[in-house]
């Protein structure tokens, strides 16, 4: 049995941990997207040629020694070494291999391979776009019909979305609706997969007189002088297969772009967000096979049952999840991106790895079951540069393994040599910083 990972949410960053890490229920399954015509840019062919698969044979005699060392300590104290898998490579030299091939349990190390095929799918910049309309008229500030929501999987449309939704409307105009809130395709919010909550939300939410208090929080943290709106709607919410034939757009939603999306699931490790994303790109068996081919290894060696990681029958080797995020890597280099854009880098991104005693400047993603705890990523080096690993424990005590983790990684920057800046391969793109989402009137 899976532990529960849930926490109460009180504003949008509280709302990106309610599925942090690898959580106790399984996320209902969603049919694929009808998204809004409008779409970004197709995504730039990378020039690079795939991440190249290092021979699983002859690593490195003393790096393996140490890895050797490590897990006779972890047998020690009775945890079998077939449970456990390491792979670590500095460009094309095999530092470390144990059971690297063998597909493990890789809980959120999952999320990489989500990361990696919608970026592939929709290209960085793609923003999801939730189209508001109406039937009938408007006048005096009352729209005399209906209000008409099509969404398109934004996976991130929570309570200030919603707050800057409600007061582009009242820019339109619209203050009362004397009909009914419609919602249409896959619309989420607060991370709802019932579209009929989601649409209770919203309206709560495009109304401040009728806020919740987790809104009202919210509201706290936007900045000053921003409106409240105030969308009164009189009917109640309603969910249809298909938006009417006499809509009339009148407002487009567009969610942060792609990258940020992906670095917000990644640094919350946020369940549902990575659910979603795997769904718009047709599940998780389209996911293992593109990540597969993305990387080269065997299909064999990536095998998904989901998107999150939330099933110990999300099985990747560990050679596997390190070319994956080496494809990754290489896939952002032509937009002038690091995998610092899409992944934590530690001591500087908030996260659920704020907590842990892990190497500075490192750029990773871990994974944790309950008896699982997974981490990998870059590591930056003085002597070895940058050494992409991946560690995959499974055993009965989660917290011991991360301990041994943190200290295995931090003996090897003993040897190699820690750095004080990030390597511009690890360090993120300080354009990224300004993107944001926002609501357009439609004239």
């Amino acid at each position: 049995m899976l532990k529960n990972r849930y926490l109460t949410a009180a504003s949008s960053i509280a709302l990106l941990t309610i599925i942090a890490g690898c959580a106790a229920t399984e996320s209902p399954q969603l049919a694929s997207p009808s998204p809004v015509a409008e779409s970004s840019p197709p995504p730039v062919k990378p020039s690079q040629p795939q991440p190249l698969i290092v021979s699983a044979k002859n690593p490195e005699t003393p790096t393996n020694t140490k890895i050797q060392q490590y897990l006779n300590g972890l047998a020690a104290q009775g945890f079998a070494k077939e449970d456990q898998g390491i792979w670590m490579q500095s460009g094309n030299t095999l530092l470390a291999n144990h059971q690297g091939t063998v597909p493990l349990s890789a809980a959120s190390i999952t999320k990489v391979a989500t990361s990696l095929v919608a970026l592939q799918e929709f290209g960085p910049e793609h923003q999801f776009i939730t189209l508001i309309g109406t039937t009938g008229k408007i006048e005096n500030g009352v729209l005399k019909g209906d209000l008409i929501v099509q969404g398109s999987a934004d996976p991130l449309f929570v309570w200030e979305e919603a707050i800057a939704l409600g007061n582009a409307l009242n820019q339109k105009g619209i203050k009362q609706v004397t009909g009914n809130l419609i919602i249409v395709d896959k619309f989420y919010m607060n991370f709802e997969l019932d579209p009929l909550k989601s649409g209770e939300l919203l309206k709560q939410g495009l109304n401040s007189q009728i806020w919740p208090s987790e809104a009202a929080a919210q509201y706290q943290t936007l900045p000053p002088n921003t409106p409240k709106p105030q969308i009164a709607i009189e009917g109640t919410v309603k969910v249809l297969s298909a938006p009417p034939n006499d809509v009339q757009p009148v407002v487009k939603h567009y969610s942060l772009p792609l990258a940020e999306l992906i670095k917000k699931m990644n640094q919350y490790s946020n369940n549902l967000m990575a659910d979603m994303l795997a769904d718009t790109v047709g599940g998780a068996k389209t996911v293992a096979q593109k990540a597969a081919a993305a990387t080269g290894v065997p299909p064999a060696e990536i095998q998904l049952v989901n998107g999150s990681g939330l099933s110990e029958e999300n099985l990747i080797s560990p050679r596997a999840a390190c070319a994956l995020f080496i494809a990754l890597e290489r896939y952002l280099q032509p937009y002038s991106m690091t995998v610092a854009d899409v992944l934590t880098v530690v001591g500087k991104d908030e996260g659920i790895l704020a907590e842990r005693a892990l190497p500075k400047l490192a750029v990773v993603k871990s994974g944790t079951l309950d008896n699982v705890s997974a981490l990998g990523g870059a590591l930056p080096t003085q002597k070895q540069e940058t050494v992409w690993f991946v560690i995959m424990n499974r055993g009965a005590n989660v917290e011991t393994f991360r301990t041994q983790q943190e200290v295995l990684l931090k003996s090897f920057l003993n040897e190699w040599g820690s750095v004080q800046v990030s390597p511009p391969e690890l360090t993120p793109n300080p354009a990224r910083s300004s993107k944001v989402s926002r609501s357009e009137i439609v004239q």
